[in-house]
């Protein structure tokens, strides 16, 4: 009896994911929806100033063509780019120079020379405060500032739609989940993955929610209201995040509403040609997703357990009640993935591999604690940033 009713804890957990979490597998929250035209009045007499700041380090290969596409916004307010080159070793400030170049747009685009980050920040957070140091030195800074990544580009109607959501919703901090590359085959078993999780994890709808305290962003690409940056302290108060966009997200939720969506008009560059590529992204954080506690880590492992890897052993191996259980919650898995595969147009039979892809993200989650604890944790680009983050585990 008891084997019995531990089997339909998987069942509880799907009923509560699918009914109790905001419907974050429906994927509602999109910068198109219920707005086929936001952004389309786009006066100049009233559009705000921008200005984008793109931190990159060894980036030659993506920054042109996100350079570009910025300067292809189809966005009448006063509008220019920062790009930091964080110490690259790749011609990255050339590159970004060239794309200036070729758009005839050379007087939009400062190039900075940035520097080591010093004592208790991370790389990307350094890279992102010398190129808001520059934004704040203006003599009319803008009212938002865009901190963007160097291998992501944009549709362009993008910027135009990014300050219409502002306005409408009166939010500080706009933030798109770049859609992820979905071309070789570890692409397009483990991207749609990511963003279900981290959608399970922030629901959209709370995050957009001023009455609810979750908070999240998408790094890739984030307007923030310049003013309320500063009165939330600025960069300076998460200086030493590994995640450093749903740090942001959180300062920023305390001085007023936020939102996030999915989008169809931003998207990564970045390739991740096999599972062990993709892993490494997965790999840099998950533990500070965790805190560094070993207590969460071991709760997260029996979690994802219990809710992705029981029911179809249950479904395979049990008999009676059991395996009628493990085939519900297996079903409801598959079922709850589905919007998902279809915005990044995969196959909807994919759902049902969704024990094995979490299984994967599993193993991602161990070998990031097992990389903090020898001291390799946060590697990006040559760095390893988690020891200059909390370095206690419970």
């Amino acid at each position: 009896m008891i084997v019995t009713a531990l089997a339909f804890v998987p069942v509880a957990i799907w009923a509560y994911l699918l009914f109790g979490r905001g419907w974050f597998w429906l994927c509602r929250e999109r910068d198109d929806a219920d707005a086929a035209d936001r952004g389309t009045h786009d006066a100049a007499a009233d559009s705000p100033s921008v200005v984008a700041v793109i931190p990159a380090r060894d980036e030659a290969e993506a920054v042109a063509r996100a350079v570009g596409s910025l300067l292809r916004q189809d966005f009448s307010g006063r509008f220019s780019i920062v790009v930091v080159d964080d110490q690259s070793s790749d011609g990255t400030a050339g590159e970004a120079r060239a794309a200036a170049e070729a758009a005839i747009a050379a007087g939009r685009v400062r190039i900075v020379t940035g520097s080591a980050p010093p004592q208790g920040w991370t790389g990307k957070l350094w890279a992102m405060r010398q190129g808001l140091a520059v934004v704040e030195a203006e003599e009319s800074p803008p009212e938002f500032v865009l901190f963007t990544d160097a291998d992501i580009a944009y549709a362009p109607q993008t910027l135009r739609r990014l300050v219409a959501i502002a306005r409408e919703t009166d939010s500080v901090l706009v933030s798109l989940m770049a859609k992820l590359r979905c071309v070789s085959t570890a692409e397009r078993l483990l991207a749609p993955a990511f963003v279900f999780f981290f959608q399970k994890l922030y629901p959209f709808a709370w995050v957009n929610d001023p009455g609810r305290r979750t908070a999240a962003a998408a790094g890739g690409c984030m307007l923030v209201r310049r003013e309320a940056l500063a009165a939330a302290g600025g960069l300076e108060t998460l200086r030493d995040a590994l995640i450093d966009d749903c740090a942001l997200a959180a300062a920023m939720k305390r001085q007023g509403a936020i939102w996030l969506g999915l989008t169809e008009n931003v998207h990564s560059l970045r390739a991740h040609p096999d599972i062990a590529d993709f892993g490494r992204m997965i790999v840099r954080s998950a533990f500070a997703q965790l805190h560094y506690s070993s207590i969460l880590l071991i709760g997260a492992v029996a979690g994802m357990a219990a809710t992705y890897l029981a029911p179809p052993l249950l479904a395979v191996f049990g008999h009676g009640a059991a395996q009628a259980a493990g085939l519900i919650a297996w079903a409801l898995m598959a079922f709850a993935f589905v919007p998902m595969l279809r915005f990044y147009r995969q196959p909807v039979a994919f759902g049902v591999a969704l024990p094995a892809i979490a299984a994967a993200y599993t193993v991602f989650t161990i070998e990031s604690a097992v990389q903090h604890w020898r001291g390799r944790g946060g590697k990006w680009k040559g760095r390893y940033q988690a020891s200059t983050s909390s370095m206690g585990s419970a």
